[in-house]
């Protein structure tokens, strides 16, 4: 099976296109070597794929079929990524966690309402300087 097919198969990847864009920007290696979207895998092959900063390793059991369930990928691949890798992940995670993001697309009703009465309350602290 193909790198890129496998990849996308046990959901690495949301899509085909960017299990294949990854191949060709030279995150994925399989035995410690980059590899092109068409290089067929064997079985006991060991993937490596960077995905951020972290690079996940997968050891090829078994080939699906098709695109496989969340829960069967565990029949097809076995996750041998390293500990050190799992742990900088964890840190990333929390500090998304501790640090959202706020203020992306079009604010909700609640913001809106508490908006509009930060306005009003500035525009009668103005009107009674006045």
């Amino acid at each position: 099976m193909r790198v890129d097919k496998y990849l996308w198969c046990i959901r690495v990847f949301k899509t085909r296109s960017i299990s294949t864009a990854a191949c060709k920007a030279e995150k994925v290696w399989v035995n410690g070597e980059f590899v092109k979207a068409s290089r067929e895998l064997k079985l006991k092959d060991v993937v490596r794929v960077r995905k951020g900063p972290i690079h996940f390793q997968f050891e090829v059991i078994d080939f699906p079929k098709s695109r496989l369930g969340a829960k069967l990928v565990a029949t097809v691949t076995k996750d041998v990524t390293e500990a050190d890798e799992l742990v900088k992940l964890e840190r990333i995670q929390l500090q998304m966690k501790a640090t959202p993001y706020f203020g992306v697309g079009r604010p909700t009703k609640k913001d809106r309402r508490q908006l509009d009465d930060f306005m009003y309350y500035e525009d009668l602290e103005q009107d009674a300087s006045e």
